[in-house]
Formats: C-alpha cells, structure tokens, sequence
C-alpha cells in the first residue's frame, strides 16, 4: 500500500483486500472440509495443526488427490516427513512412467501384501476404472496368480510379487521386465510398491477405519 499527497492507492488496497478474504476462506473451508478419519491416531482438525501441518495439509489438497483420505491424518504427525512423502506418493501414482492400469496392479498387489484393507478398497476400485480385469483383481484378491492376463500384467505381477516375497529380483525378470518397460519402468514399479508399503504399513499401525457401512474384503493368507 502506498500513499500519495492524503490519499490511499486504491487498487492496491482492493488487492490486498482480496488477497486475504481469498485466505480467509481457504482456511474456512480447510476448517470446515478435512474429514480425516483414524483410530489410534485421533483425527486432527484445522485449529489444532501447527502451521508445518497446515502447510501439508495445503500441499495435499493443491494436489491432484484433491482430499485428505487415506494416510494424510498419520503422515501430519510428522508433517515434514509427511509433506515429502506424500509428493513422491503424487508422482508415484499420477506421473508415473507406467500406465495407470499397469500402476493400479503394482499397488493392490502391494495392499494385498499387506492385507491394508483400506488401501485395498480404494485402489481396487481405481485399478477397475483404468481396465484392470475384475477376475485378475479377485485372484490377487484370493492371494492367487491370475489366469487370462496380458502380457504387461505378466511383467507387472512377476516383478511385483517376487520382489515382495523374495526381497530379490532373478534375473531373468529383471532383463524381461527392463525390455518391456524400460529402466525407468522398473525404477518406476520399484518406487510405487515402496511408497505403498509406506502407506500400508501407516494404515495398518493406526488400524485406519474403512468408510461407514463398507465390509473388510481381503482375507488372511
């Protein structure tokens, strides 16, 4: 703001007025719409985040996720670590080198690892809607190697799986793998199952309720 012989330079008032109306109704809604959930780790609210966790929280929802379900409440613990993590989740699941259907099985093989029921409601759901077969998503379900898949998703559920149970890589699988996707593609498939053991592991620990009304659907191996 500046003044100039007794008078106020209005466009600049009318822009700093904007700009913190503009503030002040994100922090309303941010107020009004985290709808965190959790069980050992209480649902936070906006009046009680230090302003490290509002600006996680503000990070999260700029984002493509565009809401705070799934691991966000646990991650604000430790926003710092949290805030970091949750942009290489973003660029795990929405720039990855992988195509999403391709991407979706990488991360319900990992939730059905896991048995993280929630991770596996969700992503189920989204491996679904970008074409993922539903009798390849109830074998893995059942803890079984799909019949029918094609040729990518052989790649795909090779690599993920041995690497899950056999904390190595053959190979064999390492040389089809890499021609079929490349070196980034299996940096790429390494990355997002890490990220998402990340986030079973969070959800499992703090035994991260399902939506109300919806059953568990994987079953112990």
């Amino acid at each position: 703001m500046t003044i100039a012989r007794g008078r106020f330079d209005m466009p600049r008032l009318l822009i700093i007025g904007f700009v913190c109306f503009g503030a002040g109704v994100l922090a309303a809604q941010n107020a009004r719409t985290l709808n965190l959930r959790g069980d050992r780790f209480k649902p936070l609210t906006w009046e009680q985040l230090t302003p490290a966790q509002k600006t996680m929280v503000e990070d999260v929802l700029a984002g493509a996720r565009g809401s705070l379900g799934g691991p966000y409440n646990v991650f604000l613990r430790s926003p710092e670590m949290g805030n970091l993590a949750q942009q290489f989740g973003a660029s795990m699941r929405f720039h990855s080198s992988m195509p999403a259907k391709l991407n979706e099985l990488a991360i319900i093989i990992t939730a059905r690892h896991w048995t993280s029921q929630f991770e596996w409601y969700a992503h189920r759901r989204a491996a679904a809607t970008a074409g993922l077969d539903e009798q390849i998503i109830q074998a893995i379900a059942s803890g079984k190697r799909p019949t029918g898949m094609q040729p990518d998703e052989e790649v795909v559920y090779t690599f993920c799986t041995e690497l899950l149970t056999t904390k190595q890589i053959s190979d064999k699988t390492f040389d089809t793998t890499k021609a079929k996707f490349g070196e980034r593609g299996v940096v790429d498939l390494i990355g997002v199952t890490a990220y998402y053991q990340l986030v079973s592991m969070l959800l499992n620990t703090d035994r991260y309720p399902l939506p109300d009304g919806v059953a568990a659907e994987l079953k112990p191996l």
